[in-house]
């Protein structure tokens, strides 16, 4: 990362073709601009601009490094801007639309966290399924949707995604809980807590026991992330899940997760998306939050 004051030099020689009239639209001196651009194309290598007689051009490399300089200048007027509207906002809101698996499982810790630093922002949240979710965002009744394997759409930005990995839940007591890893015929052998055809884990199950030629035939099927979560407490019943929707139950010794040691194991994919670049500030430091908490809590978990 360049340093601020020679990306403001960089920017400025270009646009004088001068060093000298650079200075002065500057109020710096021109031996101190020179001997900065001239430590940089020692640094790099290679000459940024061409000497002529009567002014200096950008060469190929410089025309390269410029447009780096201008875009790196930009974003960081917009980043002062969020700063200066922060400083200015005493009360915010904006709205997430979500599934309810983020629901059930971390979105509302990362809200509480939220909440702990910006207690006069209103945060309007309502669940949907995958469809209504993103009819939701796309006709702006709300800023944000968040949700696993959102399907691909021309008017919305995907602000950030993550993958996580779909594994097999159950209770440490288990009989199999001492293993790393389980296959689909050792789960076909106990209880199962399947997601139903509403929830996004769904497809991701049947395409696994299709590829095996094996049926899958729940005990119980459901679209509560909590209620598969009970179950998996109970010894001898087992459900798939992600290590997201068991974060409490991990950290108090309760519940273990198995990879699934199958070909053709497809993670799921936790998006944030919106019908454009986000403008309202607390809407990106929300975005912001998530991003560092989901990397806590997914990092120890390769795909």
């Amino acid at each position: 990362m360049l340093h601020s004051r020679l990306l403001i030099y960089l920017d400025t020689v270009a646009r004088c073709g001068s060093i000298r009239k650079a200075g002065e639209h500057l109020n710096v001196a021109s031996t101190a601009i020179n001997r900065q651009i001239l430590t940089l194309e020692d640094n790099l290598g290679t000459p940024i601009f061409q000497r002529l007689p009567r002014k200096l051009v950008l060469t190929a490399a410089g025309e390269i490094l410029l447009a780096h300089v201008r875009d790196t200048l930009k974003n960081m007027n917009l980043t002062r801007q969020v700063l200066e509207d922060l400083k200015g906002l005493k009360r915010g809101e904006f709205s997430i639309a979500t599934m309810v698996g983020p629901i059930s499982t971390f979105l509302p810790l990362a809200l509480a966290d939220f909440h702990n630093t910006h207690q006069n922002v209103r945060i309007h949240v309502s669940t949907y399924g995958t469809h209504d979710l993103v009819e939701t965002v796309k006709n702006g009744q709300a800023d944000i949707g968040i949700g696993f394997d959102i399907p691909m759409d021309n008017s919305l930005v995907v602000q950030t995604a993550r993958t996580v990995p779909l594994g097999v839940v159950m209770s440490v007591h288990h009989p199999l809980a001492h293993q790393e890893s389980i296959t689909l015929e050792e789960c076909n052998a106990w209880p199962l807590t399947v997601a139903d055809d509403s929830m996004a884990i769904r497809p991701h199950l049947e395409d696994l026991y299709a590829a095996r030629d094996l049926s899958l035939t729940p005990a119980i099927e459901t679209n509560s992330i909590e209620l598969m979560r009970q179950m998996a407490l109970s010894p001898g019943n087992i459900t798939f899940l992600t290590p997201l929707d068991i974060i409490q139950e991990r950290a108090e010794g309760k519940l273990k997760f198995l990879s699934l040691n199958e070909q053709g194991t497809q993670p799921q994919t936790l998006s944030i998306v919106a019908r454009s670049k986000i403008s309202n500030p607390f809407t990106a430091l929300f975005i912001e939050r998530v991003e560092y908490f989901l990397q806590d809590y997914t990092s120890t978990y390769p795909v």
